[in-house]
């Protein structure tokens, strides 16, 4: 094989990457070395790998500043309606690449770092992931900021500025150990602090009721000190702004009180107050009703609304006084999307504001907060809904408790008054949970106060109506929408793959980037044998790459020849990455049983963090772990099969993965996986997908032609129907041998010879109490997996499904998705006109 050009080399001929002019690369230069010597203070002598970085990162931003503030101005002057999408994550992974490809800038500062003797990816490697999220939710609200910018609306991200991201995953003898994400340890060269916009923040005291209205009086504050990131549209000039809160003790915090002496320890205690920001929970679709948790939720929510409504009375037509004080005029002006209910404290905090202390009614306000507000769901799995117990509501925020009361109590009457006698409606529809402690459902609040749900995939959507939102489906069902997720192509195409943009664009031109339903046009090339040569030399030398990557990282000889076989995302039950497990084993058990067989070879790589406390999540990776010790030492198999657990899965090592994996894996028991937004990354990077009927599956199955992927496993009906009859594990366990035998392996200690009961708890879940049904799907599975090795033997029917997956992806664009939300929800109108650019000189 011919050797693979040199990075270098390759981003030379590569257009989409901007071209690389004489004076914009002296410039650059310029201005590199003028950030090395005035904002780093060293010189080329003493400078390291992280200093070269920071002042690349300098003079990148730098060519944001100008746009930025225009944008804002032109915000200004012309008074659009505005979006707010709360969130309590932003997987937003590094920036500085991202930056360059919005801004057209990475030819010129690939080649400026060229000539100034240092590699552009070894600098890029510097930059800390921002891994302020979980997972898929997470990584949306990150997509969403980067197609809002792009189509020209005016929106803002607001979020916390956790000090602490994700952990970081190590494995330790097989085990994950979490270690603490310290990623602004070096400083943050992205983010610009504003304290002249700081926030007050209430918690706690108690609620007097005086004939002008109700006080919330003796509360404690915390000031929310909000840090500015900016978020560049793809080559149109609009720079948005992402704002996270961070949490600062007010300076008179516990020095006004009796403690006299008491000086140093009233200083050590502001910490108690700043632990607010200080680190995300880790949890994925799991709720944990902890106190911390909930001031996280109205903080955000708090110091967000404060912004929106000074932003709404000062942004009148070039005046700067308080302008505006008609709030009948705020749904007109001011969208707020909640991505999941946790921000929904949003609905009783703004008719707070809109009562108590802009003195409305409560109708009108009433009127004013549902037109305002809209909500995401993100899941059905009941462990992962919101109940949040009164008491903690009484103590930490008394006057939200009445104000979710009197929702109720009205929200009951009209229940009531269209449904007259069925009290157990009531008793299913109310906002507050009775039983052993009292209750209150966020979700159920969050749609009594917003004019628009909506799932995130269609069949999400359906499930919502059906299930858990029916009662309220049936009162309101205006209300419910569909909105399928997408991924940005900006940073999941021409970032992360440019080798296969390249391809693409040779054949059907630049615009896909903006408008991703152009991919269709590939469909007239997928019999080209030009074409299919070229994305199948583009995925080879990819998975070439990673193979290095990998070796350089985990000291693993990988066969680049192999189908590799990826599954990706949060460990959870529900993914069903046990599922993964038996079929290796199976497939481990066949080569040992026929060794001199043609087998496919296959490198599976499985990774993903489990959240802490959850201990079946943990054993998962054990295991994993152990199968892989016992497969990849066996000489027998050599390199037919290698399984490998990434580590530390996350943003960045997604951008590495994607790109190089042929088969995807989205196998979740039907009916759990909301969307996925993983699985739109590998459809549109050139792998091919195996897996169930669920979430989005279902519409790229629809997208690229059924025969295009591979589709097995019981649909929702199935699942429903095996409810109804009764999930008895045991009986696909004695019927199917080679599910028995991988069992009794795992059970008898095969993969843990040391410690033979090792995984008994996983065993025996599987085996008496398994919600997500794995061995129901195991034979279809496995002959699913065998239709896989097949087709993969054929390297050009296999590249031809692939530019079908490809060409398929058009719906997938976040771009699209924002666009629907954009018009049926937040009645704004996307465009993709460019601002002026800025005069460079600036």
């Amino acid at each position: 094989m011919s050797k693979p050009l040199s990075d270098h080399d390759r981003k030379k001929q590569i257009s989409v990457r901007g071209l690389a002019g004489v004076e914009n690369v002296t410039d650059l230069k310029q201005n590199f070395n003028r950030h090395l010597h005035f904002t780093l203070v060293k010189d080329r002598n003493v400078a390291t790998k992280r200093d070269y970085y920071f002042a690349l990162a300098h003079t990148v931003r730098d060519h944001l500043v100008g746009r930025w503030i225009r944008t804002q101005q032109h915000y200004y002057e012309k008074d659009p309606k505005r979006v707010y999408y709360i969130s309590l994550e932003f997987y937003m992974g590094r920036t500085l690449q991202n930056t360059m490809v919005n801004l057209a800038l990475e030819n010129a500062c690939d080649e400026a770092m060229y000539q100034l003797g240092l590699d552009m990816e070894e600098l890029e490697d510097m930059e800390e992931d921002a891994g302020l999220g979980n997972g898929g939710l997470g990584r949306l609200a990150a997509c969403f900021l980067d197609s809002m910018a792009s189509l020209g609306l005016a929106a803002y991200g607001y979020g916390i500025r956790y000090e602490f991201g994700i952990f970081n995953q190590k494995i330790i003898n097989g085990w994950q150990v979490e270690e603490a994400d310290d990623w602004l340890r070096h400083g943050n060269p992205w983010e610009k602090a504003r304290p002249e916009y700081m926030r007050p923040v209430h918690f706690y005291g108690r609620t007097e009721h005086q004939p002008d209205g109700v006080k919330w009086v003796d509360t404690q504050v915390v000031l929310a000190l909000p840090f500015d990131t900016p978020v560049p549209g793809y080559r149109n000039n609009v720079v948005n702004t992402m704002r996270l809160w961070s949490a600062k003790a007010p300076c008179e915090f516990n020095l006004k009180d009796f403690n006299v002496g008491g000086y140093i320890q009233a200083v050590l205690d502001r910490n108690l107050a700043e632990n607010i920001s200080r680190v995300l929970y880790p949890n994925d679709n799991f709720f944990e009703g902890k106190e911390l948790r909930l001031k996280q939720e109205y903080f955000v929510v708090s110091a967000t609304l404060q912004d929106i409504i000074r932003r709404f009375k000062v942004s009148k037509f070039g005046s700067r006084e308080i302008a505006r004080t008609d709030f009948s005029k705020l749904p007109e002006k001011v969208a707020i999307q909640l991505n999941d209910t946790h921000p929904a404290m949003a609905i009783p905090e703004l008719m707070r504001v809109l009562v108590d202390e802009e003195k409305l009614s409560w109708e009108k306000a009433w009127d004013i907060c549902v037109r305002t507000c809209a909500y995401t769901n993100h899941t059905v799995l009941p462990e992962a809904l919101e109940r949040w117990p009164v008491d903690l509501f009484a103590h930490l925020l008394p006057r939200h408790l009445e104000i979710v009361y009197e929702i109720n109590r009205r929200h009951l009457e009209k229940v009531a008054a269209k449904f007259p006698g069925d009290v157990d409606r009531l008793r299913r529809m109310s906002l507050i949970e009775e039983g052993g402690q009292k209750r209150i459902n966020m979700a159920h609040l969050c749609i009594v106060g917003s004019h628009a749900v909506n799932g995130v995939a269609q069949i999400h959507s359906d499930i919502l109506k059906a299930t858990i939102f029916k009662d309220f489906y049936e009162m309101e069902p205006h209300k419910f929408q569909n909105k399928t997720n997408g991924i940005t192509p900006r940073r999941w195409l021409v970032m992360c793959n440019p080798g296969l943009a390249e391809v693409i664009a040779e054949r059907i031109g630049e615009d896909f980037i903006r408008d991703l339903d152009q991919l269709k046009r590939l469909w007239d090339f997928v019999n080209d044998d030009a074409f299919i040569r070229d994305v199948a030399k583009v995925k080879q030398e990819n998975k070439l790459k990673f193979a290095v990557h990998l070796e350089e990282h985990y000291k693993v000889k990988i066969n680049p020849n192999s189908m590799f076989d990826v599954q990706v995302k949060r460990i959870h039950e529900y993914k069903r990455q046990l599922l993964n497990c038996l079929h290796i084993i199976t497939y481990y058990n066949r080569i040992k049983r026929e060794p001199n067989k043609q087998w496919t070879p296959r490198t599976v790589m499985i990774g993903g963090k489990a959240a802490p406390g959850y201990h079946t999540a943990k054993m998962i990776i054990r295991l994993i772990t152990a199968i892989g010790e016992v497969v990849n030492h066996d000489p027998v198999v050599g390199d037919r099969l290698k399984v490998i657990f990434l580590e530390n899965y996350r943003v960045t090592l997604a951008e590495k993965a994607i790109p190089a994996s042929d088969l995807s894996e989205q196998i979740s028991t039907a009916g759990t996986e909301a969307s996925g937004t993983g699985n739109m990354k590998f459809m549109l990077n050139g792998a091919l997908t195996i897996g169930t009927m669920d979430g989005a599956n279902v519409e790229m199955a629809e997208e690229a032609g059924e025969d295009n992927l591979f589709i097995f496993g019981m649909r929702v009906d199935d699942v429903d129907a095996l409810d109804k009859k009764g999930y008895h594990a045991e009986e696909y366990y004695k019927r199917l041998p080679e599910l028995k035998q991988a069992i009794d392996q795992i059970s008898g200690g095969f993969f843990s010879p040391k410690q033979p009961d090792l995984f008994k708890e996983i065993v025996n879940m599987l085996m008496h109490h398994d919600r997500f049904k794995v061995f129901a799907d195991y034979e279809d599975y496995i002959k699913c997996q065998e239709k896989v090795n097949a087709l993969y033997k054929n390297p050009r029917e296999w590249t031809k499904k692939v530019i079908y997956n490809i060409a398929g992806c058009g719906k997938f664009s976040s771009d699209r998705t924002i666009a629907q939300y954009a018009r049926e929800i937040w009645g704004m109108e996307p465009t993709l006109e460019k601002l002026p650019a800025p005069d460079d000189k600036q």
